[in-house]
């Protein structure tokens, strides 16, 4: 039979090739084709073939997903643009619109109703205003009354600097005896009471200085912390639980109230109002243990409550603060003043370990009684 009578392999519609005897059929399946007997049927790669249409159906559908998805959301953006601008419209239609108010022995007089909307609103937030302003002036009226009394007493308010620099202050008070001269040392015994006391001259200030207990900071029981000093402002400023105490090296620190519930217990509420009058220079005393402590006033800033570092405890520095809440009447933040320990008599900065100036206050006995 010749070549060109023998039959060849073709290919049916269905992408099947058909080889005509198995010899032709074994080079077709060392190709990699499938084959089958009598008229082998050699499939090629339908797997191949089958995954690309598959990735290609995926592609199509995510470009027509796609594509939906951008026209959905587009068209739901001009939709909604639409709907506010037509809302925008009819609103300003309705202010628009004239309202006839009556008025007593007089004609109706014609306002719009955007007119009569917006005097609304400043009628409401003034009526909300004054209410405001009442009950918080009502709640510290004991801050403000301590605020603006040393304005209507000025009295109270005189104080000069002599040549010296001591500062000379009428402070009837903390005075322990009548002398004429004025001086704030003058005020101020050698030999401190046994309670321990914290006063400000320049603000007229003397007040208990209380110290709460430490078994919840032993703990760390922060939460009983403030609680135990929350108890101890009642009677008075509280010595921060876990400063240094004056005289020693660190931070000797101090809070007390600037204002607090009118229904809380104490009397001591408002004893840190008018704190924020002091300024760098001025200076505060400390009894503390029988000793006598002079502070001078360094710096003074304002701080979130969440600022910790006020705490921290300088091992080469004797200086104190004293913190309060500001603006008054309110928690929103924490006014500090920070100071010096200085001597008592000289008015020089301590060092830590240095002793102050002491002077007797009274001559010692002649022996020691039985």
């Amino acid at each position: 039979m010749h070549d060109e009578d023998q039959p060849k392999a073709h290919v049916d519609e269905n992408g099947n090739i058909h080889v005509p005897n198995r010899q032709e059929s074994r080079s077709v399946r060392n190709a990699g084709w499938e084959v089958t007997e009598g008229d082998t049927v050699i499939r090629d790669s339908r797997r191949v073939m089958r995954t690309k249409r598959n990735a290609e159906d995926v592609v199509s559908l995510l470009k027509s997903v796609r594509g939906n998805l951008i026209g959905t959301t587009l068209s739901l953006a001009r939709e909604g643009k639409n709907q506010y601008m037509q809302s925008l419209k009819d609103f300003w239609e309705v202010l628009r619109q004239p309202v006839w108010v009556p008025r007593k022995n007089k004609p109706p007089k014609e306002y719009s109703r955007g007119t009569l909307f917006v005097a609304d609103v400043f009628r409401f937030g003034g009526t909300f205003a004054v209410i405001f302003l009442g009950l918080f002036v009502t709640l510290n009226f004991q801050s403000f009354s301590k605020i603006v009394t040393p304005y209507l007493d000025p009295v109270e308010r005189i104080s000069q600097a002599d040549s010296g620099g001591n500062i000379n202050i009428i402070l009837p008070s903390i005075a322990k005896n009548d002398r004429a001269e004025g001086n704030l040392l003058d005020y101020l015994g050698e030999v401190g009471p046994p309670e321990n006391w914290v006063m400000i001259p320049s603000l007229n200030i003397k007040v208990p200085l209380m110290e709460p207990s430490y078994s919840s900071l032993l703990r760390e029981d922060w939460v009983g912390v403030e609680e135990d000093i929350q108890l101890a402002l009642e009677h008075g400023v509280v010595h921060y639980p876990g400063t240094a105490r004056p005289g020693q090296a660190g931070n000797f620190f101090i809070t007390g109230h600037s204002s607090y519930y009118p229904w809380a217990k104490g009397d001591h509420k408002y004893v840190f109002a008018r704190l924020h009058e002091l300024v760098v220079g001025d200076e505060y005393w400390v009894y503390y243990g029988g000793d006598k402590h002079r502070y001078i006033v360094t710096g003074k800033k304002e701080v979130k409550p969440s600022d910790v570092t006020v705490l921290d405890q300088p091992i080469n520095k004797r200086m104190g603060t004293l913190m309060t809440c500001t603006p008054v009447g309110t928690t929103l933040r924490r006014l500090i003043l920070t100071s010096q320990e200085v001597d008592p008599l000289s008015g020089v900065a301590l060092e830590v370990g240095q002793r102050e100036t002491r002077v007797a206050s009274a001559p010692l006995p002649s022996a020691l009684p039985i």
